[in-house]
């Protein structure tokens, strides 16, 4: 049997915004490999073999996933959103280029879906509507120094932002360094979109100017969008102009 290993994302929550291909692919597959609260989307299925593990073993993830593809296995590495940000796919690629060299041979795939970010500013209306970024405020791969320094440049092109990751219960004090950043850098009305559990049932969406933003406000599943200087309010949606 011919192994193969396909990386894919299962967008932001809801079952509507997972995309065809990727429900294809997972009613092929053998094996299905992620995260635990990931894996537990996939519906159980006779034939389907389901590999759950913690968010801090990705590059283990990777090799077993390269491991059960080289042995004939159909495996499906899922990450949430899209497994090219922040996610999966770049670590699958990373445990590729330490292992055997016949890994790189393997029928490899990468299937994309829905970031948070994206779902997030449709919700509100179009506030990545230009020039826009996204920062992972984590600091479990790179030092916080590095993240602040990143975060004043994108301040100082004025791009409007997407935060993920932005405050964990292990570091509930490093959103506070953020927000000194951001507010020595931006004006006290920039607008800030605060997406919590984006297109599930328990959605929460609010809109506030930079100037009431607490860090207490977000968590690990709060998207944090913050507008450049043009961002406004029409109604109640929120958008960026093409023009700047």
């Amino acid at each position: 049997m011919k192994g193969w290993i396909v990386v894919a994302g299962l967008g932001p929550g809801a079952e509507a915004l997972v995309t065809p291909e990727v429900s294809a692919i997972l009613a092929a597959a053998t094996d299905v490999i992620g995260y635990i609260p990931y894996v537990a989307r996939v519906p159980d299925r006779e034939g389907l073999v389901k590999h759950a593990s913690d968010n801090r073993v990705e590059l283990d993830r990777a090799r077993h996933a390269l491991e059960l593809a080289a042995s004939g296995r159909r495996v499906v590495v899922v990450s949430s959103g899209d497994p090219g940000v922040f996610a999966m796919a770049s670590a699958v690629f990373e445990a590729m280029e330490a292992g055997p060299a016949d890994w790189r041979e393997l029928d490899l795939r990468v299937l994309p879906g829905i970031t948070a970010m994206l779902a997030a500013a449709a919700a509100v209306g179009a506030p990545l509507g230009h020039d826009f970024c996204a920062i992972n405020l984590s600091d479990n791969l790179k030092p916080l120094d590095l993240v602040l320094k990143r975060l004043r440049l994108a301040i100082e092109g004025d791009f409007a932002m997407g935060f993920y990751n932005p405050r964990s219960r292990s570091r509930p004090g490093q959103f506070d360094r953020v927000l000194e950043v951001l507010r020595e850098g931006c004006e006290p009305e920039r607008l800030v979109v605060l997406a919590r559990a984006v297109s599930t049932p328990e959605q929460s969406v609010t809109v506030l100017p930079l100037a009431d933003l607490r860090a207490e406000m977000v968590d690990m599943r709060t998207m944090v969008i913050l507008g450049s200087s043009l961002t406004r309010r029409v109604g109640r949606f929120v958008y960026t102009p093409r023009s700047a």
